[in-house]
């Protein structure tokens, strides 16, 4: 008998079958059953979400001799003939293959002729974005008025690439990635049926790789079905798609922290010379970094076991969120330079030692002896300790103009006992609550004052780095920002970051730099 893939062998046929598709099933169904069923649908969302799938169901489901609450019985005449392909009422296009005008002709001059047997004569037309403009144009007027017994069903995952034209012609279902939660829940019933042995934590780690597509995640499964008859395990399914164990992602994160370069990269060759996938082996760090941070944010992580818990908290705790961001998208640049060079080991050794700082020993020195001078001029006599002067605050705001900072007659100090108002903490929750982590952690400890009512000051009373004020003014960052404000406010508001510190004033002598950082108000005597 001829072997069958598990993601054809399992494909739904049913509405009810799909998985993490509900809001789309229900308004289909709900068409069905009161018979006002439209003549052109676009299917829209990414690689094995459903969308052929419930094209097929809808085709069969609309033609069914026996419909039952808008599905399909699977058991008639017509159901029968479309499950096994036989039936040319329905005809399943590939666009991607099929892309000139001709084909469009083609079935421009079918639908003119009554379904053989089926009510509808139905076109499923897969990556309809892959049609050439001639096709589109040709396409355009069938779409617009097609004979009642026509309906026609395009999918795709990229609909910005369709006509305008075509767009407004269909109704628009938009298929949503498909939670883990939904995907283990259908690999149990598939490896029920099929009578596969497998772990939670198996199923676990095969939907993850998934990333929301349920083809993927039954593709997966079946490579590991292959490999023998035995249980399988997470290390299983993490050996076949070539991704490190845990525990050696763990020591290269920690010596990558610790900024140990030359044991970060003998962990790294050790994973590597097992043979692992240098794009996998660095996804698995940039995802356990990423794992790090939000367990530092939320101390919530649900995929990990006691031991490995324990040791995602003590690599929280030595470490800043700064920090992590930073390693992230550092990681994050050398995958995208992976992409395109032919020595991939080479760049990634290089984008790990890059993140291995080093401590700055002779800048510890040089502080050591300021500090050193500082203390031989207090044990002289040659200084007093004494109230800092208003003048101070005057000279402040002229360095900040100076500098092209718009200044404020409120001093550092003052800035920081600004209380932060109540909206501007819904708006952190807020962005907390959506996951938006990276605007989140550079926006913790900031204070929010209006200065007038069209402008809304940030306030950053440790001061704002340079990395964060990047990644503060993206500008998908600011439109996020500036969305919550106006929701809160109850009108759209300007935002404008004021860095605390530069109103501090600065003073160029090194001596009098260190006694600044010593946090009590001095005056030399010469």
């Amino acid at each position: 008998m001829e072997y069958t893939a598990l993601y054809r062998k399992f494909r739904p046929l049913t509405f009810n079958e799909l998985v993490g598709q509900d809001h789309i099933t229900r308004t289909l169904k709900n068409q069905i059953i009161s018979n006002r069923i439209g003549h052109a649908y676009l299917f829209n969302g990414g690689r094995g979400t459903g969308k052929t799938s419930s094209a097929k169901i809808f085709a069969r489901a609309i033609n069914c001799l026996n419909p039952r609450d808008g599905e399909p019985c699977n058991e008639c005449e017509i159901c029968k003939a479309i499950l096994s392909g036989s039936l040319t009422d329905v005809v399943e296009m590939d666009a991607a293959s099929n892309n000139s005008v001709e084909d469009i002709r083609t079935i421009r001059e079918e639908v003119n002729f009554l379904p053989t047997l089926a009510k509808y004569r139905v076109y499923i037309i897969d990556e309809v974005h892959m049609l050439s403009t001639g096709a589109f144009n040709a396409l355009l007027k069938t779409l617009e008025e097609p004979p009642e017994h026509v309906k026609f069903i395009l999918a795709t995952t990229e609909p910005q690439k369709l006509p305008a034209t075509i767009l407004s012609r269909c109704q628009r279902f938009d298929f949503k990635r498909i939670s883990n939660d939904d995907i283990v829940k259908r690999l149990e019933v598939v490896c029920k049926e099929a009578k596969i042995e497998i772990t939670d934590e198996a199923l676990k780690t095969i939907s993850i790789l998934a990333e929301g597509a349920a083809r993927d995640a039954l593709s997966i499964l079946e490579r590991c079905v292959q490999e023998g008859n035995t249980k399988i395990d997470e290390d299983r399914v993490k050996e076949l798609v070539g991704i490190p164990k845990t525990i050696f992602v763990s020591k290269i994160v920690e010596n990558i922290l610790n900024n140990d370069a030359e044991e970060s990269l003998e962990a790294l060759n050790e994973v590597l010379d097992d043979g692992k996938d240098i794009q996998n082996l660095l996804w698995e760090i940039i995802k356990y970094i990423k794992d790090i941070l939000v367990y530092k944010t939320s101390k919530n992580l649900s995929l990990y076991n006691e031991e490995e818990l324990k040791k995602i908290e003590e690599l929280a705790t030595k470490t800043s969120k700064d920090r992590l961001i930073e390693i992230i998208y550092s990681l994050s640049e050398t995958d995208n330079n992976i992409k395109w060079s032919s020595q991939k080991e080479i760049m990634l050794q290089t984008g790990i030692i890059k993140l291995c700082k080093t401590t700055n020993t002779d800048g510890i020195e040089e502080l050591r002896k300021k500090v050193q001078e500082l203390e031989q001029k207090i044990n002289s006599g040659n200084i007093r300790i004494e109230q800092p002067k208003k003048s101070i605050e005057k000279k402040n705001i002229e360095t900040a103009k100076t500098n092209n900072v718009e200044a404020s007659p409120v001093s550092a100090l003052k800035l920081q006992n600004i209380p932060s108002e109540e909206y501007w903490k819904n708006v952190l929750e807020a962005l907390k609550t959506r996951g938006r982590m990276v605007l989140y952690s550079n926006l913790i400890g900031t204070k929010a004052s209006k200065k007038d009512d069209l402008t809304l000051e940030v306030i950053f009373p440790n001061g704002l780095t340079t990395f964060g004020k990047s990644m503060l003014e993206k500008p998908e960052n600011i439109n996020e920002l500036t969305k919550l404000v106006a929701t809160e406010c109850g009108k759209e508001m300007r935002i404008k970051y004021i860095d605390a510190k530069e109103y501090v004033l600065k003073e160029e002598n090194d001596i009098e730099n260190v006694i600044k950082g010593l946090d009590i108000p001095v005056d030399i005597i010469d």
